[in-house]
């Protein structure tokens, strides 16, 4: 428990000498908005993940069988939506490689403007409701469009961070090495706390993105992940010296 405690503390709060800088508790952020975001487009935008690639194209598959409530459509516009936001992600990378503060400022800027037109347009249409309803013939593909681009851009800079078990949009290989690599099992249980601390940050934003929509207002959980978004970028930018030890990136 203590080592367990020790590494969540590293995690929120990096000693000066980590590898990793200020990044760990900027990731968390950015996977408190990865479960907002999730929360809407599943609960207000007809089943669909516009994160969680897995789970789309499981959900594909479903649609193309013939499930109910499940759109072929609205899989397939998330699927190419989060890939170019993954090849934007790709190139923005390739040009700010040498600075991973840098990276990570520029990307959540660019996703804080995509997440401010995604909550602008779910005001503006209102249809995007709670209770599991869609905004069918509105605003239910610009915003599977918009988001999708920003998860996509936000999956691909996360990889090229390169901060362990802290994807931000995924917790499968995370849940799996918090078990696989215990004591239990063996293992030499590294990074425990931090592992922890990513699975309960997609689940307090999927809690607060899920309360917002089941109470009709999508339009607020969209703000509130944009506000998560601009804080990562404001601080990486402020942080970002150009000699801070932790700015290049790892091998």
């Amino acid at each position: 428990m203590r080592t367990l405690l020790a590494d969540a503390l590293r995690t929120l709060v990096p000693p000066r000498a980590d590898r990793h800088g200020p990044l760990p508790p900027l990731m968390l952020l950015l996977t408190v908005a990865t479960g907002v975001v999730d929360a809407v487009s599943y609960l207000g935008l007809g089943h669909v993940f516009v994160a969680n690639m897995t789970g789309n194209v499981v959900f594909l598959g479903f649609a193309l069988a013939g499930a109910p409530g499940l759109s072929v459509t609205a899989s397939l516009v998330s699927l190419a939506s989060f890939l170019a936001g993954a090849l934007a992600g790709g190139r923005l990378a390739s040009r700010v490689a040498a600075h991973r503060g840098r990276l990570l400022a520029l990307a959540a800027g660019v996703q804080t403007v995509l997440l401010t037109a995604a909550a602008t347009t779910a005001a503006l249409d209102g249809t995007a409701g709670g209770g599991g309803t869609t905004a069918c013939g509105g605003a239910e593909y610009p915003l599977i469009v918009l988001l999708g681009l920003g998860m996509g851009l936000q999956n691909a800079v996360a990889r090229r961070l390169g901060v362990p078990d802290l994807t931000t949009t995924v917790l499968t290989l995370t849940l799996t090495g918090l078990a696989a690599d215990s004591t239990a099992a063996g293992g030499a249980a590294p990074r425990p706390g931090r592992r922890i601390l990513s699975a309960l940050a997609m689940l307090l934003g999927g809690l607060t993105g899920a309360a917002l929509i089941l109470h009709g207002r999508p339009a607020a959980a969209l703000a509130l992940a944009a506000l998560l978004l601009l804080a990562t970028a404001l601080t990486a930018q402020r942080v970002s010296t150009a000699d801070a030890p932790w700015a290049p990136p790892t091998t």
